[in-house]
């Protein structure tokens, strides 16, 4: 292997001191070369005099080392994509050496073969590059000052592809041994995964999803063994990419399975492309890859007063007597409008609280933080408490599905009066308040109660939902924790959801190991995307049921109220 000390790093203008350019193979001894493979990224092989021959083998670019203020003992080897076909991703490249270096993480970019192989699986000689890279970085491990033990990988498209190579298939050789760094182990330790392309079988061959990585025969392709030594993983992907984002998907379910830890991050109305390296980057702080968590601090220290709220209103969601379904020991109902001291938007976002539809209140760690968050940012909040406990010889959320929508209709009947847009209303709630949310959201245009007074002419329907840990939304979990977590292809979406023609995006926000099971988000998000609708999806690794009541900083689950933020600013019901 052949060493080369560089003084300006080409993918990178920052990188002030020297990199050095380490070859994959020795002399004569890389597998499977093939003459019309070169291994460069693009804007060395589309310059002028540019030498094919001096370009056959994989190499890695050993980047600029960490200030020692920072260091830590991680490594992250980045990998770009380019259909097999290139190595393209040079701005992406640069992005990430930036912030992981910032973070002390010491970097190295994989170079590897192309265009594809011929005669061969499209992947092949790539895996075989990627295998013998990641020995060579194990190996090097002392020397640069990393822990063997914590090497992860950051890739796209067909990177990503590699790079879930590399994460669940280590034990399965790409090539023969050919010398003693082949005795190193090439597993990855974790894997941040930006828009995996090829993963369902409709793409397996090399080519976009055919299907959308739709269909009852298309799966998730069997190149991936998923062994003993696979990875915990970060997955990213657009909800618009042709490489179908149901892949990550599929890739995520297939880690619960197996019990690994992981994060699915899905963003609306975005193609192709590498999106959330800072929601990568709150994934290794809580999997402790390469610092320790800070301590935990309790939400409601965080927002414990109302600096920002004008006034507080208060009203009863039903005149007197008029209650459907009235029960003599279910609480009364009753909205709290929080207007903020500056008013930056005329949306209006409605909040309550779970309880497993036999408590709730509007004061509690999932409600009043939100209600201060979006007070600061210039949005009016309304409160709700709904009926419980659960009301007898009804389905468990029937009373409070019947406040919700009232409480809908009197929001969009005296937005104006308050010079607010009775169009832009937005709901959310937490647990047995995500189901609500789900009901509020997929199902207004179905009757909960009959009409009482003129404000029961008004719709009921909202404009965005935001459900965060919504329970009791598959079958496996129907009135409980999911028994099977969610997993089976039996666990599907409970019937009392309509998914009618005025179902809205969505956020949704789920820990990971929760009980009532993150697949509640994630097969609720796959049911809106076949549905056309585009919304959004995180899920939050290690982090149980109410994630967000206690969190370390720099963790999804301590900055989770951004995600709500900036969900609102994309739909332009926040100002940017």
């Amino acid at each position: 292997m052949k060493k080369i000390a560089i003084i300006v790093c080409a993918l990178c203008a920052i990188c002030a001191s020297a990199i050095e350019i380490e070859t994959v193979w020795p002399k004569g001894k890389m597998p499977h070369r093939q003459s019309h493979q070169i291994a460069a990224m693009t804007d060395v092989a589309d310059k002028p005099k540019f030498n094919p021959d001096k370009h056959r083998v994989a190499y890695l670019e050993w980047m600029a080392k960490p200030a020692d203020s920072v260091r830590t003992d991680a490594c992250m080897i980045l990998i770009s994509g380019g259909g097999y076909n290139c190595c393209c991703d040079m701005a992406y490249v640069a992005r990430w050496n930036e912030a992981l270096t910032k973070q002390g993480i010491q970097c190295v970019n994989f170079v590897y073969r192309t265009p594809r192989p011929v005669g061969l699986p499209f992947y092949q000689t790539a895996w075989e590059d990627a295998q013998r890279a990641v020995r060579i970085v194990r190996s090097e491990a002392k020397k640069r000052g990393f822990n063997p033990e914590k090497i992860g990988t950051i890739s796209m498209s067909a990177g990503s592809h590699l790079a879930l190579l590399l994460a669940t298939s280590s034990q399965t050789p790409a090539y023969e041994p050919i010398d003693a760094i082949d005795t190193i182990p090439c597993h990855i330790n974790w894997a941040i995964v930006n828009a995996p392309a090829y993963i369902t079988t409709d793409a397996e061959t090399g080519i976009p999803a055919s299907r959308m990585g739709y269909g009852l025969d298309v799966k998730l392709t069997d190149v991936f063994h998923f062994d003993a030594k696979t990875c915990p993983m970060s997955l990213h992907h657009g909800g618009l990419d042709e490489y179908s984002p149901n892949g990550s998907t599929l890739v995520y379910r297939e880690l619960r399975r197996r019990g690994i830890p992981a994060e699915l991050h899905l963003y609306p109305d975005k193609g192709h492309g590498a999106f959330g390296l800072d929601r990568a980057i709150e994934f290794m702080n809580q999997m402790e890859f390469y610092r320790k968590l800070q301590p935990e601090v309790e939400i409601m220290q965080r927002y414990a007063g109302d600096e920002a709220r004008r006034e507080m209103i208060k009203e009863d969601v039903w005149p007197e007597g008029k209650m459907p379904d009235a029960q003599e020991h279910q609480c009364k109902p009753y909205l709290e409008w929080y207007f903020p001291k500056e008013l930056k938007t005329n949306a209006i976002q409605i909040i309550y609280s779970g309880g497993a539809y036999d408590f709730n209140g509007p004061d509690g760690f999932e409600v009043a933080p939100v209600r201060r968050y979006l007070n600061e940012l210039g949005m009016t909040v309304v409160t709700m408490r709904y009926r419980t406990p659960r009301p007898k010889g009804l389905a468990k959320h029937t009373t409070a599905w019947q406040d919700l929508q009232r409480a809908v209709r009197i929001v969009r009947t005296k937005a104006a009066e308050y010079g607010l847009d009775g169009s832009k209303i937005g709901i959310m709630g937490s647990s047995a308040g995500g189901h609500l949310t789900l009901m509020g959201v997929t199902s207004s245009m179905h009757q909960s109660y009959l009409p009482i007074d003129d404000i029961d002419r008004t719709p009921c329907n909202v404009q965005w939902g935001i459900g965060i840990y919504p329970a009791y939304a598959l079958t496996d979990g129907a009135d409980g924790e999911n028994t099977g977590r969610g997993n089976a292809d039996s666990a599907i979406l409970v019937p009392e959801f309509s998914f009618d023609m005025n179902t809205v995006p969505m956020l949704f926000l789920h820990g990971d190991a929760d009980g009532y099971s993150a697949m509640n988000s994630v097969k609720t998000w796959e049911k809106m995307r076949s549905m056309g609708v585009q919304s959004e999806l995180h899920t939050l690794c290690l982090r149980q049921h109410c994630f967000q009541s206690k969190a370390a900083p720099g963790t999804g689950s301590y900055n989770w109220l951004d995600r709500i933020g900036d969900f609102l600013r994309t739909k332009n019901y926040l100002p940017k």
